[in-house]
């Protein structure tokens, strides 16, 4: 009994001690809320990030506690923490379609107040407190930056890092253009971009209808190895008596990370690929064909 009682003190602090850590990086991270990669920070696209940690905290203490295996605590807090997000629905995909129509709300606003002959910086500084839920955040601090005096060009290209997406880039660097080359006819530039954009969500979201089956079938085996194990542990402990030895603990471990290398290529299966950016300040682009084999020739 006391060493239950040790052990549940030892994961209660873990998880507090884990908590503390996740207040202190929020509070030492920039204001963008990103990456040095320019990805988004994992409590800023998942606000419930803190409780889902001292969630698979919890469960992990509770099964090790259960079964009296080190590496059983580990597999649960594991499982509790990434199967959620495997098998619960696309939450980023969502995201992405969200933000996809906000751009595209969002340059039909620009070329309606750009029609009424106002100049770029002041279209962009008119629409920001309107627009949409998505990206309001990401446009309201370009408005900033322009009021403070930032050039217009480098100022649009920290929004386009900001929302981060191909379609966004897109209209960006038309803007840039326009910004730098006083390029003409913007209004029906951003027109036609902003029909792409929605062209492009719904584009998504038909993939994403198709994906449903592989999404539900992915469920249905994830669903049915988990209820196994825990099956066998809570029914038939006698069974599994071979885990209880140091040799059984490295044994179990290797089916553990086996299990989840075959979970991590059934969420690719099921995640897509994310396509490829066009202005980034982070990404280096790719070389020229011509570049990379005149490389090649010189090594040689």
């Amino acid at each position: 009994m006391s060493s239950t009682v040790i052990g549940c003190v030892i994961g209660l602090g873990t998880s507090v001690g884990l908590l503390f850590i996740l207040v202190g990086l929020r509070q030492s991270q920039p204001a963008t809320g990103r990456r040095p990669d320019g990805r988004e920070l994992p409590w800023r696209t998942d606000r419930r990030w803190g409780v889902r940690l001292a969630l698979a905290a919890g469960i992990g203490l509770v099964a090790g506690t259960a079964t009296g295996w080190v590496v059983g605590g580990v597999l649960a807090s594991a499982a509790a923490w990434f199967l959620p997000t495997l098998v619960g629905p696309d939450r980023a995909h969502a995201r992405r379609v969200a933000r996809i129509e906000a751009v595209a709300s969002w340059t039909e606003m620009l070329r309606d107040t750009l029609s009424a002959a106002a100049g770029l910086e002041q279209a962009i500084l008119a629409t920001a407190p309107l627009a949409p839920a998505a990206i309001r955040g990401d446009v309201a601090n370009l408005a900033v930056r322009l009021q403070s005096g930032q050039r217009l060009a480098p100022a649009l290209r920290l929004l386009a890092d900001e929302i981060a997406d191909p379609t966004a880039d897109l209209v960006i660097a038309s803007l840039i253009l326009a910004a730098e080359h006083q390029a003409r006819q913007l209004g029906e530039l951003l027109g036609s971009l902003a029909e792409t954009a929605r062209a492009q969500a719904a584009m998504r979201m038909r993939v994403e209808t198709g994906r449903a089956r592989t999404r539900t079938s992915v469920r249905v085996i994830v669903g049915t190895t988990i209820a196994f194990a825990v099956g066998v542990v809570v029914l038939n402990r006698g069974y599994l008596t071979a885990y209880d030895s140091s040799l059984g603990q490295a044994v179990l471990l290797g089916i553990g990370v086996l299990f989840g290398t075959g979970f991590g290529w059934l969420a690719r299966i099921v995640g897509g690929r994310a396509a490829p950016r066009v202005l980034s300040l982070h990404e280096q682009p790719e070389p020229e064909p011509t570049t990379a084999a005149a490389r090649v020739g010189e090594r040689a």
